[in-house]
């Protein structure tokens, strides 16, 4: 009897307010789409390193130096040192000056560049 009874009181507060309380709540299966979302999008990134094969950015011992040229034609060199990230922008003035050779780089047929040494 008394389970009658707690199912009517069920039954009742589930017409006055309009929507159904309790595990047969039709948005209670939505509510964990923002922790699916965030999931979905670490998963996302996670991706683009390992395709871009720049896992050593997530290393926090690795040491990495990045050589970018931007759509004006600046060069910037981008310094990975453990935990430290330095952007250094190389302009006409700062590639200038004396120096010593060091080798010789070659651009192959298929776009890549080789180092050679001295």
């Amino acid at each position: 009897m008394r389970f009658l009874q707690q199912r009517r009181a069920f039954q009742t507060s589930a017409h006055t307010t309009g929507r159904a309380a309790g595990p047969e709540d039709p948005l209670s299966g939505l509510a964990n789409l923002f922790d699916i979302g965030l999931v979905f999008i670490v998963g996302l990134i996670l991706a683009l390193f390992s395709t871009l094969h720049m896992e050593e950015l997530l290393d926090k011992d690795a040491e990495i130096t990045i050589m970018k040229k931007n759509t004006r034609g600046e060069m910037e060199i981008i310094t990975k040192k453990g935990k430290n990230v330095t952007i250094k922008r190389v302009t006409q003035t700062e590639a200038q000056g004396r120096g010593e050779r060091l080798g010789t780089a070659y651009r192959l047929e298929n776009g890549s560049m080789v180092y050679v040494p001295d």
